[in-house]
């Protein structure tokens, strides 16, 4: 291909001596004899090269000393067989001064200070600089030099013991055309300073004989700044209410927790970082006197401290949900909690919170499922921390471990009872027991009890189910039930976490309807026995329920013969002496 016209073609001088042009080319495909010829000249003298043009991947260049002449006009030819290309440049040589890279760059540095300084060629052109600082967050920060002190400049405000990166680069201060190249950059470390803002400090306090141990904790916090290597941690403790000589000791940086022994009295607890400069602020805490009221308000896991039911929390994606009802008295609320509550020691961890606020998501790569996890909530306020509520939760609940043991079966020929022991919840509880479920089949044929609901086991049985959602529940009667049939039984507990599948199963047979018995012989059998009785003794009975009713006519009263009326006898009123006489109304009277 013929050649392109050359790209960014410009010229420039570093020492007001000599002039080096570059340009960018294409590729042409040719090459040997047949290669683009560069020719770089005056345009007014096309044929005069000023200087023998190099190239590399794409690069060209080509310089030559300009002596006195200032303004330049020049032209780069590019030509091959296939045609030519070419580029001019009018430039003032004032106005093209490229500067090289300063180089011997050092510093000076306090503990939020850095002095940089450089060196440069070409010292009789006056040039100023800038100085690229990189912090370690990452944040670029430039800075000019002056025209007073254009080889330094002074970084200020940078925090101690903390390591800087930084660079140089200078163009001409009078004709600013273009900045120099970078010069290679420096690392330097701040000194160390005086440590900022204190220690976030906590306490374990166990009650012993004659007093209290008293475990410390500290860590560093966002806003301690350390300023330096920490080469140990200061511990005083002193009594509040004589006024004793408090006691010390140092611990290496290594420690962040040590164990001191107190006496009932008040003390007043406080624990300070040091490096090579100086101490940090005190953090302090104050332990109240031991009283039997102390230990409801300092000790979580005391046993005087049954009143402060444990309130249930839940797990989320990010960690365990809590909540606590927030006091106006208090100017900061902790968290304390294990990381793993089943060892001892068990890694305490504590988390402190504003006075407005009132919930937290405690998170932590320690945090298993199917661990319970215990968290005492306290507030805050001069220094004195007491107990508010405690808490338990789960990341996740599991399947509870154990099935509850059935003790006693109850068995009607239409129901059954089942009663169990209470499922004691203890640490290594999987979950909460949120209550029980209840299944029954019969061994042959499907299960269709009323109230129940269908479940379908990995084997496509089927059984009935049903739920107590009460988990102090220890009763259930199962009901609608054939007699006379057998039957399989379970009972599960179940968590937020599900329950663990059926393995065992507890068969019973249900006796015969005794009521039917009842009624077969009420209706058949006692009728039998007594139409059996009734004839053997015939006359007996008919002599008891049906006797004979005599006949007046066979009366003696009535054996006289005067009188009769058809086949009838008449008795006459005058022959007998009547005892009482009753007249039933007054017509009847008449009548007679």
């Amino acid at each position: 291909e013929p050649p392109d016209t050359p790209k960014d073609f410009s010229c420039h001088t570093q020492d007001m001596k000599r002039v080096t042009c570059t340009w960018r080319e294409g590729e042409t495909y040719l090459y040997g004899r047949n290669a683009p010829q560069r020719t770089l000249s005056k345009t007014s003298s096309p044929k005069m090269a000023l200087c023998k043009a190099s190239c590399s991947s794409g690069q060209c260049s080509c310089s030559w000393d300009i002596g006195q002449q200032r303004i330049w006009n020049v032209t780069v030819t590019v030509e091959n067989p296939l045609g030519k290309k070419n580029a001019t440049d009018v430039f003032d040589v004032n106005h093209r001064m490229y500067p090289t890279a300063p180089f011997q760059v050092w510093e000076d540095c306090t503990d939020t200070e850095i002095t940089l300084h450089w060196n440069y060629e070409n010292n009789e052109i006056e040039l100023f600089c800038q100085t690229e600082v990189v912090h370690p967050d990452g944040k670029v920060e430039l800075l000019n030099s002056s025209a007073a002190r254009p080889k330094r400049v002074t970084v200020r405000g940078l925090r101690p013991h903390t390591a800087y990166t930084a660079r140089v680069r200078c163009a001409a201060q009078a004709r600013f055309w273009r900045w120099s190249e970078w010069s290679q950059a420096l690392t330097t470390t701040t000194k160390e300073g005086t440590p900022s803002g204190k220690l976030d400090i906590w306490r374990e306090i166990t009650p012993v004989l004659g007093g209290r141990n008293v475990t410390l904790f500290w860590k560093q916090t966002p806003s301690f700044q350390a300023n330096g290597k920490i080469i140990s941690y200061e511990v005083t403790w002193e009594k509040i209410e004589d006024g004793s000589k408090p006691e010390s000791v140092s611990f290496s940086a290594i420690y962040n927790s040590t164990r001191i022994f107190i006496d009932n009295h008040s003390y007043r607890i406080s624990i300070m970082a040091k490096n090579s400069v100086h101490f940090s602020l005190p953090s302090v805490l104050i332990i109240s006197r031991a009283t039997d009221n102390s230990r409801k308000i300092l000790f979580c896991s005391f046993p005087g401290t049954e009143e402060l039911k444990e309130g249930q929390v839940n797990g989320t994606d990010d960690g365990i949900f809590i909540s606590w009802e927030p006091r106006s008295i208090y100017d900061s609320y902790i968290i304390d909690w294990c990381n793993f509550p089943r060892l001892q020691p068990c890694d305490l961890q504590w988390k402190r919170f504003g006075p407005n606020i009132s919930s937290a998501v405690i998170s932590s790569a320690a945090f298993l499922p199917g661990v319970r996890y215990k968290f005492c909530i306290y507030g805050s306020v001069a220094n004195r921390a007491s107990l508010l509520e405690k808490k338990i939760g789960y990341l996740r609940e599991l399947p509870p471990h154990v099935d509850p043991i059935v003790r006693k079966v109850d068995l009607t020929y239409n129901s059954v009872t089942l009663s169990w022991d209470s499922y004691l919840t203890n640490e290594s509880d999987t979950g909460f027991v949120r209550g029980y479920h209840v299944y029954v089949s019969p061994i042959q044929g499907n299960c269709n009890l009323k109230g129940s609901k269908k479940y379908i086991l990995s084997d496509e049985s089927e059984l009935c189910k049903y739920t107590i959602e009460n988990p102090e529940e220890k009763r259930y009667t199962v009901k609608h039930l054939m007699p006379n049939t057998k039957y399989k039984i379970a009972v599960k507990a179940f968590t937020g976490g599900g329950e663990t599948p059926i393995v065992y199963f507890r068969y019973i047979d249900t006796p015969n309807n005794s009521n039917i018995l009842y009624f077969v012989f009420l209706v058949v059998i006692l009728p039998t026995l007594v139409a059996a009785i009734c004839h053997w003794k015939m006359k007996w009975v008919k002599e008891s329920c049906c006797p004979v009713i005599p006949s007046p006519n066979e009366s003696k009263v009535l054996s006289f013969k005067e009188f009769k009326i058809d086949s009838e006898k008449v008795l006459k009123i005058n022959d007998c002496l009547p005892d009482v006489l009753a007249v039933d109304s007054d017509a009847e009277a008449q009548k007679l």
